[in-house]
């Protein structure tokens, strides 16, 4: 018989779902951060996000004492192989949705976010033998009409919701099994793309691309904010996944694409066509349904776990 995976502790959930919800609340309002960053090209912002998140991360490390987790990452070579995946798909992840956001497709962004939870939920059904009951198949199910509903109405930019979503979940799923600690993993990650960074900015600066954008003392506090901006949600997240179920932070997930969706058609115009009020309706009634069904089982969980 397979394993199946245990559900963690009730204080250990409760703390996961607060990281989480931290974490997806920040990716909820970040397109309003890097949209005051237009006259920069994406690829310079992702550049940029990957230097100054080194140096916070390593402030950080520094003053939680962290390096003895590094140095523990990096001596386990599985670990290291991990981290070289997780590293690649968070490099690719944030430039298409930097992209996204500064081409005017933030609706696009949010759909791949919205295909993102049913990603996790299906992950952690197939791949960590986490149980779904019928009620939480049935919100997969009301949640995946909704989505293929929006994606019907969005054909032209659906490689950048693909794209985010597939990266994004692997990430997670990746990061969750990794064997080490949530700062000290982002560290190692951040690291590896530093040299990949450091070069782009070169290069592009001696053939005259505008890596600081415009030159204001606006624009370039903001990119060297960029370092604390990706870095904290991620450190909420990786925080989060080693605490909850794949599949419940899955749920939890739809709250970035929720917020990023309210964003980009009330506060940057994009046009709310029937296609998105259908998905949105089905899409938060899954989320309902899943929590019900979640919090049900956890409560008779508890309750069969009590002394008699």
């Amino acid at each position: 018989m397979e394993p199946v995976a245990a559900s963690p502790p009730r204080s250990t959930a409760r703390a996961g779902i607060a990281f989480g919800l931290a974490a997806y609340g920040f990716w909820g309002l970040l397109p309003i951060y890097f949209k005051l960053l237009t006259s920069v090209p994406p690829v310079a912002i992702v550049a940029q996000r990957i230097v100054w998140s080194i140096l916070f991360l390593a402030g950080l490390i520094i003053l939680m004492r962290g390096a003895g987790d590094v140095r523990k990452a990096l001596r386990d070579r599985r670990t290291v192989r991990l981290l070289c995946l997780t590293a690649l798909l968070i490099g690719t992840n944030w430039l298409i949705y930097v992209y996204a956001v500064n081409s005017g497709h933030i609706l696009a962004a949010s759909l791949g976010y919205y295909l993102n939870p049913l990603a996790n939920i299906l992950l952690g059904y197939f791949v960590l033998r986490e149980p779904l009951a019928k009620v939480q198949w049935f919100a997969v199910a009301v949640a995946a009409v909704g989505v293929g509903v929006l994606a019907w109405g969005a054909l032209d930019h659906l490689w950048i919701s693909v794209a985010l979503c597939i990266s994004f979940a692997l990430y997670g799923l990746l990061r969750k099994i990794a064997n080490v600690d949530a700062s000290a993993g982002l560290a190692i990650e951040t690291g590896l793309l530093l040299p990949l960074a450091l070069g782009w900015l070169f290069l592009s600066a001696t053939s005259g691309v505008a890596i600081w954008g415009d030159g204001s003392t606006r624009v370039l506090l903001l990119l060297v904010g960029t370092g604390v901006a990706s870095t904290l949600p991620l450190l909420f997240f990786t925080a989060a996944v080693r605490r909850l179920r794949y599949s419940t932070l899955g749920i939890l997930q739809f709250v970035a694409p929720t917020l990023q969706f309210l964003l980009a058609v009330f506060a940057y115009g994009e046009p709310f066509t029937r296609a998105h009020a259908i998905a949105f309706a089905a899409i938060w009634t899954a989320a309902t349904l899943y929590l019900i069904s979640s919090v049900r089982s956890a409560r008779a969980a508890h309750c069969e776990a009590l002394p008699d």
